[in-house]
């Protein structure tokens, strides 16, 4: 048998090779269904009042010479100063800058109204407290931010439109200073001396809700962010709900919930650049600094087309990742490349146990349906092994999985000195995986029911 051909002995499926000692605990399957609906009976959309402030009251004109940024913003603090209610985009094309939402506001965008967000980074200062693919910092303000605050929303059925492009915001890839702001968080430096904004070319994200609480975002649309679409980071009771995401740009991630709780996303579409969903806790010294996982997360009935990873967990997890649950979910697209992966290094470290794939089909990947991999590349470090803190994956179940083409059913990665521990496979199949699995450094693999290419997991590979 080969080094990464596990089928070709049942024997060493049924017992595996570094199997005893994890069977040796006892170890047992959660109900991710009956998990699932703890976490959903917490998750409370926030309602507002009915009073609105049309931004056309406050002097927004259509028209993309029309700025609408101070518009907006009085329409804004008007409602908060009244109590709450909704912010009403009605209708239309309008341009603005970055939009700080407040307590107890529902910016609500109208069906056939498109907001434009300036691509002049210079609207986007003065610089706030953000993350920056989990390093924090002082930076451009996102498009749309929340500072520590209640009860917020993003509604409606019209369109968000960033206006990155290869000539904006895209093009900052090449020359963004993302590695300085990385060994300032090894340094601990403190985060009001980590000041980037102009001249440094860090790309802000579309929206992020920061340390705040009872977020729903519902119905829009959303295209050509700059980077990351939503990112709630440090936030708790989360919905996400019924939006349509088409973004193609670098790091162009649909929804990345970090260092968050009780958080559901569903009934998204999502066509990106990046992850469609990625899953994180923080970078490296950074986020062991803060160290706050994310947990409580689900995602239900969404559809995953172009995109890195349908539902991916880090890599930057070294906050922790528990409890995640991915429910039935459609996943499809040649320029996909995973279904579900969990990706991590001995940079990152970090826990992520507890987490259910279940329910979901899979048309096509270009690479493997689930992925779990210590791998990562880090820098130049293009294995992610030249860190001090070994990664922990342990306790994920892959059940009624359904896949018609991909290049591996599974490709696992561990380390001889730390393997991946406890994951089932119970209920799926694989069919046309061109290539055999990987398996490496696995204790408490579990397969139960499980073909591949039409035959029982642990028959001869053809």
């Amino acid at each position: 048998m080969t080094r990464r051909g596990f089928l070709g002995a049942a024997a060493a499926l049924a017992v595996g090779r570094r199997l005893g000692a994890y069977q040796d605990r006892s170890y047992q399957a959660k109900d991710p269904a009956r998990e699932m609906a703890a976490v959903l009976q917490r998750i409370k959309a926030p309602k507002f009042s009915k009073r609105v402030f049309d931004i056309t009251k406050y002097g927004a004109k259509q028209g993309s010479s029309n700025d609408s940024t101070q518009a907006i913003r009085k329409a804004i603090e008007a409602c908060a100063a009244a109590g709450g209610g909704r912010v009403v985009v009605p209708a239309g094309e309008f341009s603005t800058g970055a939009v700080h939402l407040k307590s107890h506001v529902n910016l609500h965008v109208e069906e056939g109204a498109t907001l434009f967000f300036s691509n002049d980074p210079k609207q986007y200062l003065p610089l706030v407290y953000t993350r920056f693919e989990g390093t924090e910092c002082m930076n451009y303000s996102p498009l749309i931010y929340a500072w520590e605050q209640t009860d917020i929303a993003v509604t409606g059925g019209g369109m968000l439109d960033g206006q990155a492009d290869k000539t904006h915001w895209w093009d900052w890839k090449a020359r963004d200073s993302s590695r300085a702001l990385v060994a300032m968080g090894e340094k601990d430096v403190p985060v009001a001396e980590r000041v980037f904004g102009e001249g440094k070319f860090l790309r802000p994200n579309f929206f992020q809700p920061y340390r705040s609480a009872n977020i729903l975002i519902e119905g829009v649309s959303i295209r050509n962010s700059p980077m990351w679409e939503l990112n709630p980071v440090l936030s708790k009771n989360v919905t996400v709900r019924g939006l349509k995401i088409a973004s193609h740009g670098p790091n162009n991630d649909g929804c990345d919930p970090e260092s968050s709780r009780d958080v559901l996303v569903e009934q998204c579409v999502f066509d990106t650049g990046d992850d469609c969903i990625a899953i994180k806790s923080g970078r490296n010294r950074d986020g062991r600094r803060i160290n706050v996982p994310a947990e409580n997360i689900v995602v239900r009935d969404c559809t995953m087309k172009d995109g890195h990873g349908g539902v991916s967990l880090g890599s930057e997890g070294s906050g922790g990742i528990r409890n995640i649950f991915v429910d039935q979910c459609r996943m499809d697209s040649p320029h996909l490349n995973y279904a579900m992966r969990i990706k991590t290094n001995t940079f990152r470290g970090g826990v992520t146990e507890d987490v259910y794939f279940t329910n979901t089909t899979v048309g096509q990947v270009s690479d493997s349906v689930l992925e779990v991999t210590y791998f990562y590349p880090e820098g130049d470090d293009r294995e992610g092994r030249g860190g001090p803190f070994k990664p922990v994956v342990r306790n994920v179940t892959l059940e009624h999985i359904t896949s018609q083409k991909s290049r591996r059913a599974v490709n696992f990665r561990g380390y001889d000195n730390a393997p991946i521990t406890g994951i089932r496979l119970a209920h799926c199949s694989f069919d046309n995986a061109a290539e055999e699995n990987v398996i490496e450094h696995v204790d408490g693999l579990r397969i139960e029911d499980v073909k591949r290419n039409g035959q029982t997991m642990g028959e001869a590979a053809r």
